[in-house]
C-alpha cells in the first residue's frame, strides 16, 4: 500500500507566527497600567516571580515532553514501503518508575516556593499600619479610613512605604478587589469580612478593578489607588476633614440627592442610616425603590480626577453628560430609577438650569 507524504506549510507556519507573537506580547506589557509584570509594591513583586518561577518550570516540561513526542513522530514513523508492524513492547518497569518520580519531583519544587510565597504574605510587617475599610456596591467602591474619620470613594490615597490593611465587605453582591501593579485578587463578599494587605513603594497611581462579575455595569467598575509620600497624604487627610468650600446648592436638596449623598463631611453612620430609614419609610408609604441606596461620599469631589467609579475624567463637560442621562454613560447605574422612586415620578428630570448649577457646586467642592 503507498504511504502518502505531506509537507509543513512553513510559509503559513511562519506568517501566523509573526501575527500572533505580537498580540502575546502585548499581553505581557509591564507598563499596561493593569499589567501585573510592572510591580509597584513588594506584594505583587513576590507574586509576579512566583508567577514567572512556576512559568518557566512548566515551559521546561513543555519542551521536554513535546520535543519527545515530537521525536518519537519522525524517529518512528512509518516509510515508504515498509508493511510490517513495528515491535510491540507491553510495560516497561524503570520507565514507568521514572516518569511517575519525575512529575512529583516537578510538583515538590513548584510548591514550596508557592506555600512559603503565601505564609510569608498573609500578615503585613509588624508596625505602623493604614487601617482601610473597602465596601463594594453596585457599581462602586466606598473607602472608609476610620483611624482618621474620613470617607471617600473610588479613590484610595495611601502613603508610601507604609502597609495598609484593608477589611472588605460588599453591600451587596460578591465582587473582587484587585490592584495588579501592588497585590493579588480577594473576593469581597455580602455578610463576610476577607482582609488583605498591600504596600506601595513608589509614589503614582495605580489603577484597581472589580475582578468578578457583578452585573450589568461590573466592567465599569474602577478605582484608583494614589500612592503618596507621607507628607502629602497628610494633607490629604487635613483637607478630607475640612467642611467644604462651598454652601449646599438648593438644587441638590431639591433633586433628592442628598438622599443617597453625603457631602457635608465624611459619612456619619448614624446620619447615613436616618437617612436610609426616611426613604425605606417613603417607599413603604407608596413609592417603589430598592430597600438600601447608600451613593458614593461626595465631600471634597472637586480633589478627585475621576467620578462614575473612574469612567470619566472630571471635566464641567463629562459633568454635564452624567447628570443629563447617566444610564446613556453607565448602564445599570440607578440613579434614575432612585431618583423616580424618591419623586414618585420621572417628571423632576434636572433642567439645563438644574445642571449648570449642580456642576458648579460639584466643581466647587475643594
Amino acid at each position: 500500500m503507498a504511504v502518502r507524504s505531506w509537507r509543513i506549510p512553513w510559509r503559513l507556519v511562519a506568517l501566523a507566527s509573526l501575527t500572533l507573537l505580537p498580540l502575546l506580547w502585548s499581553g505581557c506589557y509591564p507598563d499596561h497600567p493593569q499589567s501585573s509584570f510592572g510591580v509597584a509594591g513588594p506584594l505583587a513583586r513576590d507574586q509576579r516571580n512566583l508567577f514567572l518561577f512556576i512559568f518557566w518550570m512548566a515551559a521546561f516540561v513543555f519542551v521536554v515532553v513535546e520535543g519527545a513526542l515530537v521525536f518519537a513522530v519522525f524517529r518512528f514513523r512509518r516509510r515508504p514501503g515498509q508493511m510490517a508492524l513495528p515491535k510491540q513492547t507491553h510495560g516497561n518497569t524503570p520507565l514507568e518508575v521514572t516518569w511517575t518520580i519525575l512529575p512529583a519531583l516537578v510538583l515538590v519544587v513548584i510548591a514550596v516556593p508557592t506555600i512559603t510565597t503565601i505564609f510569608a504574605q498573609a500578615e503585613p510587617p509588624a508596625g505602623d499600619r493604614l487601617e482601610v475599610r473597602v465596601v463594594a456596591h453596585q457599581w462602586w467602591w466606598e473607602f472608609q479610613y476610620p483611624q482618621l474619620g474620613v470617607t471617600t470613594a473610588n479613590e484610595l490615597h495611601v502613603p508610601i512605604n507604609r502597609p495598609a490593611t484593608l477589611l472588605l465587605n460588599s453591600d451587596d453582591v460578591i465582587h473582587s478587589f484587585w490592584v495588579p501593579k501592588l497585590t493579588g485578587k480577594t473576593d469581597v463578599i455580602p455578610t463576610r469580612n476577607n482582609t488583605m494587605w498591600f504596600e506601595a513603594e513608589e509614589e503614582g497611581t495605580y489603577y484597581g478593578q472589580c475582578a468578578e462579575l457583578c452585573g450589568l455595569a461590573h466592567a465599569q467598575m474602577k478605582f484608583q489607588v494614589i500612592a503618596q509620600s507621607q507628607a502629602d497624604f497628610d494633607l490629604w487627610v487635613a483637607g478630607q476633614k475640612a467642611p467644604p468650600a462651598v454652601a449646599t446648592a438648593l438644587a441638590f436638596n431639591l433633586k433628592g440627592c442628598s438622599v443617597c449623598h453625603t457631602v457635608s463631611g465624611p459619612d456619619a453612620e448614624g446620619l447615613q442610616e436616618a437617612r436610609m430609614d426616611a426613604f425605606r419609610a417613603w417607599v413603604a408609604a407608596g413609592g417603589q425603590g430598592p430597600g438600601r441606596f447608600p451613593g458614593p461620599n461626595l465631600t471634597h469631589f472637586a480633589s478627585r480626577d475621576t467620578f462614575a467609579a473612574g469612567l470619566l475624567v472630571r471635566s464641567d463637560e463629562n459633568l454635564r453628560r452624567w447628570l443629563r442621562d447617566p444610564e446613556a454613560v453607565k448602564p445599570g447605574n440607578r440613579m434614575k430609577e432612585l431618583a423616580t422612586a424618591y419623586h414618585g415620578t420621572s417628571s423632576q428630570a434636572l433642567t439645563e438650569q438644574d445642571i449648570d448649577d449642580l456642576v458648579a457646586y460639584l466643581q466647587g467642592l475643594k
